[in-house]
């Protein structure tokens, strides 16, 4: 069971949006916030990536080829040829054709920079908690030989966007969407095993990573606190208080939470009747079901389902 593709299904509320931004020096840019999380993919040239006023303490961080940015909750900031320069808003008159995707240009006559920019619509009113205790931002650098299938990624999408071919239009979003694993698996892999907590010790921890594997594989079972501290090989006491510390959670509490986000999945995307979603999530009857999923979302499910359909 892949917990980290599950977990960024459950958020998913659309399909990444992506457009490619190329600046010739002097040139800034001012992204407003957006709803999901944002990234920035370095394809050619360097640049700056300036955090706004309302992150103190954040430093601007110093971009080159081939790096890439992860931003969590797609807060607003600045990309620039150097953190001094002035940055302009996003118009539409910046847009050009040409390209698979959007393009923006801007600046003088200096130095390119090439970056593809974009967010991945993630509902964060609801976040998994593998994503929430994730960094606001992520930098992961990838020359050198580091996060070797993160680059080969990166290089397609380069290649594909600069030479586009019969093909392109329907290879570039396919590989926007894989990019988001591709970055969150080398942030988990770049954790130190001395230094890892939350999550990134959670998956690969002994005991807690096979309790957390058999609610994902089955969240209609009857699991108990006693039965996933035996999957765990742990006493009860022992393996409810390492859960609790990695996980930010206490068992029972995230076996609630993945039985109500996999019924919210199965709302959007399935015509599954409402008794048979009960069943599937480890609820004995359609009441007691309905009861759970609206103290949780505030709705009953059949409302939650014609919302989720009509948006």
């Amino acid at each position: 069971m892949d917990i980290l593709t599950e977990a960024l299904s459950s958020m998913r509320t659309g399909q990444p949006t992506s457009v490619r931004t190329e600046g010739r020096a002097p040139w800034g840019l001012r992204l407003p916030p957006v709803a999901g999380a944002g990234f920035h993919v370095v394809l050619y040239g360097t640049c700056w990536l300036v955090p706004l006023e309302d992150a103190p303490g954040a430093e601007p961080i110093a971009l080159s080829p081939g790096d890439v940015v992860f931003l969590r909750d797609g807060r607003g900031h600045i990309l620039a040829d150097h953190p001094a320069t002035p940055a302009e808003a996003e118009r539409p008159d910046q847009y050009r054709p040409g390209s698979p995707i959007g393009m923006v240009t801007l600046g003088g006559d200096g130095p390119r920079t090439s970056l593809l920019c974009g967010n991945y619509h993630l509902d964060q009113g609801r976040p998994h908690p593998l994503v929430r205790q994730l960094p606001a931002v992520i930098h992961l650098p990838t020359r050198h030989g580091r996060h070797p299938e993160l680059s080969a990624a990166v290089q397609l999408l380069g290649t594909e966007l600069e030479k586009p071919r019969i093909g392109s239009a329907g290879i570039v979003p396919a590989l926007i969407d894989s990019l988001l694993l591709y970055i969150l698996r080398a942030w988990f892999e770049d954790q130190p095993p001395a230094a890892a907590a939350g999550w990134a010790a959670a998956l690969g921890d002994s005991a807690v990573a096979p309790a957390l594997t058999a609610i994902h594989e089955a969240p209609a079972a009857p699991w108990t606190v006693e039965s996933l501290a035996g999957r765990a090989g742990l006493s009860r006491a022992a393996f409810a208080r390492r859960f609790s510390t990695l996980v930010g959670e206490p068992p029972m509490a995230y076996l609630t939470r993945w039985r109500l986000t996999t019924a919210a999945t199965l709302l959007r995307e399935s015509e599954a009747p409402l008794t048979a979603v009960a069943a599937r999530t480890g609820y004995g009857s359609e009441y007691a079901f309905a009861k759970a999923f609206k103290r949780e979302y505030g709705q009953p499910p059949g409302s939650y389902r014609r919302t989720a359909r009509a948006a």
